[in-house]
């Protein structure tokens, strides 16, 4: 029976001592497991060696990317779910989008919150060594403490109470080769990745909000492919519109006889604002140039016409913007 919630933010456990996922739940040994599975650097053709920046600027290999779990969630929750998700990825999109949501948010989740948990684990020994405590925002870790009881679900029954607290998007990709990819921005925990014909674009904490935001171009992309300078392009206004979001989704949670059920407050309270700030041409050029650097879209040429940034969709269906 959960009594009680693990909650790794209220003491910082990130010491690799405990379970990143259920803490000291379980009593079997913890194993490390690592962010990056064996099978998806095998069907994206990587060593293991690629390397990746973190927040710090540390750099660290794929291979080297390993949260501590405990051996149980890992053999009877985890591997499951892996092998599940890594059934579909080998399909293709036509699998990969017919994935439960639930079943890649808890995928993608674990994949963001094992990032989180290594970043966490710098911050509190950089800590340990500096007088100026953790420099981290209480709405940040708030959010991460979220995520992290959320994604609880892949070993214990978490309920959705008449919501879902993320946005998706599948899309069939033009070409059946597309390298494997990904980014992530775990501040908005927005994620993308493409591999294979298939892209996904995650929000993992906006209510479903991003989705409905940008719903005139997925309308217009329906079930059609997109080219992969598309596919960075929809990325791109995704996670730009993840940093516009300017709310902090509060959720009531509640354990309850081996379950957790989680219900989410009215995203609008007190403040009449709307739920996004306004939208800035400027501004959505920078991120879109980062995301089209591998075909060399300068910024000068993206922002040719600055009320009309490049776009690769026709009609661009941009949103409005200030």
């Amino acid at each position: 029976m959960v009594s009680s919630i693990y909650q790794p933010f209220k003491n910082f456990d990130f010491k690799y001592e405990n379970c990143f996922l259920s803490g000291n739940t379980f009593n079997t040994p913890i194993i490390q497991t690592n962010v990056l599975p064996a099978w998806l650097l095998e069907m994206a053709n990587f060593s293991g060696e690629e390397q990746i920046q973190l927040l710090d600027e540390t750099i660290r290999s794929y291979n080297s990317l390993n949260v501590p779990v405990n051996e149980e969630v890992q053999t009877h929750f985890i591997e499951p779910l892996e092998e599940k998700i890594a059934a579909a990825f080998a399909v293709g999109y036509d699998a990969v989008s017919k994935l439960e949501e639930g079943e890649l948010f808890k995928w993608v989740g674990k994949f963001l919150y094992s990032l989180i948990y290594i970043e966490m684990h710098a911050a509190v020994g950089q800590q340990q060594l500096s007088s100026d405590g953790l420099n981290m925002s209480q709405g940040l870790m708030h959010k991460f403490g979220n995520l992290q009881t959320m994604i609880q679900g892949i070993y214990l029954n978490v309920e959705f109470e008449d919501f879902t607290p993320w946005s998706f998007v599948v899309v069939p990709l033009e070409g059946d080769d597309i390298s494997f990819s990904f980014r992530d921005e775990i501040n908005t925990l927005t994620f993308s990745l493409k591999l294979k014909d298939f892209g996904i674009i995650a929000c993992l904490q906006d209510n479903g909000t991003n989705k409905k935001y940008h719903q005139e171009i997925l309308d217009q992309i329906g079930s059609s492919p997109v080219t992969e300078q598309q596919f960075e392009e929809l990325s791109a206004r995704f996670f730009y519109s993840a940093y516009l979001f300017n709310r902090l989704p509060e959720y009531t949670i509640m354990p309850v006889e081996g379950s957790i059920y989680i219900d989410a407050m009215p995203l609008r309270g007190t403040m009449n604002k709307a739920l996004f700030d306004l939208w800035q041409h400027k501004t959505y050029a920078q991120v879109l140039e980062s995301f089209w650097k591998k075909w060399g879209n300068l910024l000068m040429e993206i922002r040719k016409d600055p009320n009309n940034p490049t776009s690769y969709f026709s009609p661009p269906s941009l949103p409005e913007a200030d």
